[in-house]
């Protein structure tokens, strides 16, 4: 609905089609043993789908991009470190644009443009400062469209408590919408010291803010205790809201227990560290939201928290809810979404990072 005069423009009732992710192949080292093949990964800092079935890996430990096909087969590798055309220093994000792919270098301040077969086409410097310090999954592009895509900068005029500036970027070099990252909580923590040594802990099922960039110069912005979405434009004003209502869900015994496990342990052994707060406050019920994405497509990719295991629910531009679907585990990076798969990374119990790719199975 919008927000002046709550016009509805959208109602949705019923149960929404349910689909389906099916793996259909996962890309990394089966092992520690494995040197030198392509699956083998140093560090994966993003993943991008391009044409042709192809899947664009940046292996920021490497600084290469390596490219595989939908099957996991491996197609072809370009990159390497350096300062030079096509060269990395830090290669923490791609996506696909229009008839190229963007790399993002915060540490060279540039963004590397290549053709679909690797062959450098040249490079855009990056407007403003770029901090790295956020690491993978936060210095990144956020694609909302077939050509365009978001990225952050801090500018040097940036009002007092913002510090985050979204710029949009596409195929032609061409600067876009410009959206601010709005102010509001960030994931609750225990800040503990002893001697010189600080330690943070997330407090289990906290309310936080999450933002993404989304289509039509849209900021997308979810409260995570409520299911409520509001879509604000560069002005900050709130244009449109997507509510939906569905029973709160009670943090049992076990699941707070399991949260607070880390910290607990690390409190047992030091037991003269001090803490603020000593002890994590408990919320009334879980969040609704664990994250909100936005596909290729600009379709909006909502992560609901439910017990039986987190689910996609999926809305089209207008706020139309167009299906439900199991989530698998969420990574430490964002998955790509395409209009047929969806990539996500995870890390396995040796470290080592993987990609795996699932196809979208419709229902009726």
């Amino acid at each position: 609905m919008d927000t002046i005069d709550d016009v509805v423009h959208v109602l949705n009732t019923g149960t929404p089609p349910r689909w389906q992710l099916t793996q259909v192949a996962s890309i990394g080292p089966k092992s520690l043993t494995d040197d030198g093949s392509p699956d083998e990964f140093g560090r994966v800092y993003d993943v991008a789908l391009g044409p042709d079935e192809s899947v664009y890996v940046a292996d920021d430990m490497n600084q290469e991009i390596r490219v595989f096909g939908l099957d996991g087969a491996h197609r072809f590798t370009f990159g390497r470190k350096g300062e030079g055309p096509g060269e990395f220093d830090g290669l923490y994000s791609v996506a696909w644009l229009g008839d190229r792919l963007l790399a993002l270098d915060p540490h060279l301040g540039r963004i590397s443009e290549f053709s679909a077969e690797g062959e450098y086409l040249g490079q855009r410097r990056i407007p403003g400062a770029m901090s790295s310090g956020g690491g993978p999954g936060w210095v990144r592009f956020w694609r909302v469209g077939a050509d365009q895509a978001f990225f952050g900068t801090i500018p040097a005029n940036m009002a007092p408590g913002r510090w985050w500036q979204l710029v949009g970027v596409d195929s032609r070099g061409e600067t876009g919408d410009t959206l601010v990252q709005l102010p509001g909580p960030n994931v609750a923590t225990i800040h503990c010291e002893i001697g010189d040594r600080i330690s943070f802990f997330n407090i289990p099922f906290g309310t936080e803010l999450v933002q993404r960039p989304g289509p039509r110069g849209m900021l997308y912005s979810a409260i995570t205790d409520a299911y409520r979405i509001a879509l604000s434009n560069a002005d900050d004003d709130t244009i449109r809201v997507i509510e939906r209502e569905l029973p709160a869900e009670p943090i049992s015994d076990d699941e707070w227990a399991t949260g607070n496990s880390g910290y607990r342990a690390v409190r047992d052994t030091f037991p003269l560290m001090r803490c603020d707060p000593l002890r994590p406050p408990r919320p009334d019920a879980k969040p609704f939201i664990e994250a909100i994405d936005v596909a290729y497509d600009g379709k909006l990719w909502v992560e609901v928290i439910r017990e039986a295991g987190n689910r996609w629910e999926v809305f089209d531009i207008d706020g139309r809810l167009l299906a439900n679907l199991p989530a698998p585990a969420r990574g430490h990076l964002v998955p790509a979404i395409s209009a047929g798969h969806v990539l996500t990374v995870r890390r396995d119990d040796l470290g080592l990072d993987h990609v795996d790719v699932w196809r979208i199975d419709r229902g009726s």
